[in-house]
């Protein structure tokens, strides 16, 4: 790539990274973070189930997609060039690598370690015979009854296998007859993939902490004979179905919203294969049945080590293991927010920023709880996305609709992956009396807004809480976000505004103070480059610093080329997918791309401009995606407080960008390097720092 001129049209293809391949490289660095010994053991383990869960989603969302396009015959390609077939193509290349490293991190790191720490995930070789007599008899009293073997010959139609589930590919035989083929559906939502075995044999237990576990697959892989009496079990083999989750809600037919979502989530278990995980033994005949059966090719047959799904790994954490665990730690409360203060008296005063995790979720809940108790407040309405099981925010708006006060609350029941969930908030809502909107047919409703109504001695007053994270409490604790609450006048009419256009028909071009996607949010972050540019044309201070999960755009992408190639310095933090080349002479020589994957999902969006040293700071909901900018509505808001805005400029964006443990930069073929550490200087991991001085951005005297 470094062989590019300057007369390179800017949105030529080679310029751009693929984002399916892009994305591969941050799930590298989940599962980098799993090999890394400086993370409690169970951390590790934590890393490796969500890297699992991560590709699950790939392969059912992006992957179901490509196969789609191909199906279909789509010519239109991303911005970088690459067909579906080629994408799939690089996809499977780049997992074949991938996999066996997953498989060597669980087997030949992790699993020895545990043992170690007396966590013990056994074989079933491995037990003593009073261990197998007692999975005998578990099995017999508690498994064996809901198990249902499905045979496969001319009278047994091939069996219908759902999305995500594991199973057992068994071939029997008759005594001097062919073989035949079963299948067994392992009944993970109803066991434990990890069954705890007894310890009281003192052969297995060495320690009164020890623990000792075995996969439920292999409990009933050695109780076939159970299922199949006077059969002999030829062999068995694990094997897991991925199918396609992405189905279209077809909003333009839909009288019912909420009905139409609750089928396609039905459907989801239905969809198109694309992807099916065997064991590595399985044989080519067994492979070949399953491909014929399910209409697959070859390619979508991948090959692992057992265990097969490991985003079940996760069940280990669950272990009342505290030394295995990352040190947990109080988040901190600004004073004047703190329990029993009055939150709306602290906001009138000024403008108030959370950090979570490193600050408390906890004044956000008590935002509305306040409101949903105080005789002066009169209406309530948020945005919920994705609200989390035993949501307290919830229940505060159920409170508040139990005092009379008049809520509303508009959840995106498009949220993937949560649609069931926000059915039953839904209606549990609706059945309390508050006002539920579904979301606004043709666009997603990602905005994190939350306004709270309230008369006083001078009038109606709005107090607003803006986000970049959604309203879970607990994803609060493991995410990145910030959370600004205010009673900026204008921002509280265009909060009126944007509920309106929500909630009714009102269509509004222009906002005061808030940026509002698909409206202006595009044109906003496009002008505010140009500014930097022409800024740097003439004084040669231009710098442009973002932060955000993701950089697709490619609009975006183009304009930060033209600003690099005017010499505007610009630091980019992209935590997943990045599009963009970086260093490329003549193109993007001044862009730095880096990344941090730690303890704590980077899930905040930050947008600085440096604007001749009076810096414009914009947070928010939005990624820079053609998703997030021209289908769903998103809002960024300013950060106008000086106090807040130098937090952000000089502490927080700074630590994060001089992180020297966890930082990786990208390289201009989007593979990612860690930084050399200087020696001269101490180590710096921004997410441990903020632990430390939690609350250091607010305690500055204003």
């Amino acid at each position: 790539m470094n062989d590019l001129s300057s007369k390179t049209e800017l949105s030529h293809s080679s310029l751009f990274i693929n984002r399916e391949l892009s994305w591969l490289a941050f799930n590298q660095h989940v599962l980098d973070e799993a090999k890394d010994e400086t993370h409690p053991l169970l951390e590790r383990v934590k890393f490796l189930a969500i890297f699992a869960n991560n590709l699950d989603e790939f392969f059912m969302i992006r992957v179901s997609g490509l196969q789609r396009q191909l199906a279909q015959g789509v010519l239109e390609a991303p911005p970088d060039g690459m067909t579906p077939s080629a994408q799939l193509d690089a996809i499977r290349s780049a997992l074949v690598l991938v996999l066996r490293e997953q498989s060597s991190c669980w087997h030949h790191d992790l699993i020895p370690k545990l043992a170690i720490k007396g966590i013990h995930i056994h074989k079933y070789s491995e037990l003593n015979v009073e261990q197998k007599l007692a999975l005998r008899n578990r099995f017999i009293n508690e498994i064996f009854p809901v198990l249902t073997p499905l045979a496969f010959d001319s009278s047994h139609p091939f069996p219908f296998i759902s999305n995500l589930s594991l199973n057992l590919a068994i071939t029997i035989k008759e005594p001097q007859k062919k073989e035949y083929f079963a299948r067994i559906k392992v009944p993970t939502s109803l066991f434990p993939r990890l069954i705890r075995l007894p310890t009281k044999s003192k052969s297995l237990q060495k320690n009164d902490k020890d623990v000792h576990f075995i996969f439920l697959e292999d409990i009933i892989a050695v109780n076939l004979d159970l299922l199949f009496p006077g059969l002999e079990i030829v062999n068995v083999y694990p094997f897991r179905i991925t199918r396609d989750a992405d189905l279209e809600i077809e909003e333009d037919e839909a009288s019912d919203l909420l009905t139409v979502v609750e089928e396609v989530v039905e459907q989801r278990r239905m969809g198109t294969t694309v992807r099916i995980e065997v064991d590595l033994s399985m044989p080519k005949a067994i492979c070949h049945m399953l491909e014929t059966n399910l209409g697959i090719s070859s390619a979508m047959i991948y090959r692992v080590d057992q265990p097969i799904g490991m985003a079940d790994l996760m069940e280990l954490l669950s272990l009342n293991r505290s030394d295995l665990k990352d040190k947990p730690f109080v988040p901190s409360v600004p004073q004047e927010i703190a329990d029993g203060k009055n939150i709306f008296s602290a906001i009138r005063k000024h403008d108030i920023l959370l950090y979570h995790p490193y600050d408390s979720f906890s004044p956000v809940v008590n935002f509305i709880r306040q409101a949903a108790n105080d005789p002066n407040v009169l209406a309530i309405k948020i945005t919920l996305y994705r609200v989390g099981a035993n949501s307290p925010i919830v229940s505060a708006l159920m409170e508040a609709r139990e005092n009379g006060k008049d809520v509303a609350a508009l959840i995106e029941l498009k949220a993937r992956f949560d649609e069931e969930n926000n059915i039953g908030w839904a209606r549990q809502l609706e059945r309390a009396g508050v006002h539920v909107v579904y979301g606004i047919r043709g666009l997603k409703v990602h905005s994190k807004v939350c306004m709270i109504v309230r008369r006083e001695k001078n009038g109606i007053r709005q107090y607003v809480h803006l986000g970049t994270g959604n309203y879970n409490a607990t994803s609060s604790k493991v995410y990145t976000d910030f959370g600004l609450f205010t009673c900026d006048h204008d921002i509280g009419l265009d909060v009126v505004d944007i509920f309106n256009f929500l909630t009714g028909y009102a269509r509004i071009d222009n906002y005061r103070k808030l940026f509002v996607a698909p409206i202006t949010l595009r044109k906003v972050i496009l002008e505010r480059i140009d500014r930097e540019i022409e800024r740097h044309r003439t004084h040669g201070d231009g710098y442009v610093a973002f932060k955000m999960n993701a950089l697709v755009d490619r609009e975006c992408i183009v304009a930060l080329y033209r600003a690099s190639q005017a010499g505007v310095k610009i630091d980019l933090q992209v935590r997943g997918i990045c599009c963009l080349r970086p260093g490329l002479p003549s193109i993007s020589k001044t862009i730095k791309v880096s990344t941090i994957v730690g303890r704590f999902l980077e899930h905040a969006r930050l947008y600085y401009f440096h604007n001749g040293g009076n810096p414009e700071v914009l947070l928010g909901s939005a990624d820079l995606m053609p998703r997030n900018l021209d289908r769903r509505v998103e809002i960024l808001f300013s950060i106008e407080d000086k106090v807040i805005k130098s937090s952000l400029t000089d502490l927080i964006l700074p630590t994060m960008l001089n992180d020297t443990e966890k930082l990786r930069f990208m390289k201009d073929n989007g593979r990612y390097v860690r930084i050399a550490k200087p020696r001269e200087k101490s180590e710096l991991n921004a997410q441990e720092w903020f632990i430390k001085h939690r609350g250091a951005w607010y305690r500055e005297k204003r």
